[in-house]
């Protein structure tokens, strides 16, 4: 009897420590899927995003070409320059509000990335702007679009040409 009570001891030790093992590992993990949640910033092109509303505390980067004809810009009263632009992917056009200096190699007809929120369905504000060195840039996202749209395709020759976009984009978008 001795034996036997000592044997289920152990045999609960054991499983007492297995369980807390567990709980230590589950509440690590959890902790870290948390912080790699927060952080993540997903990139989406005007259409995605007018599809697929995100939070407005969610910080995302909108990529696409700038809408020729589409740069507006004003000057604050500290200098600053407000800057308006439109970005396409060919479906749909998102108007992108900036405050600050663009990038020196920012032009209309050329790809783009914005990282910032959503404000409005149509509004996005931008914290930054990058901008691509090579002309012949194309974010692989809006390339994927225009082949799976049908309005370009790779074996007969480079993109379509931004200046074209106005015409591609959906009415009422």
């Amino acid at each position: 009897m001795v034996v036997r009570s000592s044997l289920l001891r152990r045999k609960a030790g054991r499983f007492w420590i297995i369980l807390a093992c567990f709980i230590c590992f589950g509440s690590a993990i959890g902790l870290i899927l948390n912080a790699f949640s927060s952080n993540i910033v997903f990139f989406m092109t005007p259409s995605q995003l007018s599809a697929h509303t995100p939070q407005p505390t969610q910080t995302i980067r909108l990529g696409g070409m700038v809408v020729a004809g589409s740069l507006h810009t004003t000057h604050q009263d500290d200098g600053t320059p407000d800057i308006l632009f439109d970005i396409t992917d060919g479906q749909a056009a998102m108007t992108v509000h900036y405050h600050g200096i663009l990038p020196d190699l920012f032009r209309e007809g050329q790809s783009v990335v914005a990282l910032g929120r959503l404000k409005a369905p149509h509004n996005f504000i931008a914290s930054e702007v990058l901008a691509k060195h090579d002309e012949t840039y194309m974010p692989k996202e809006i390339a994927d679009e225009l082949q799976r749209t049908g309005k370009w395709d790779p074996r007969f020759g480079p993109p379509p040409n931004a200046s074209s976009w106005n015409s591609m984009i959906k009415k009422g978008q």
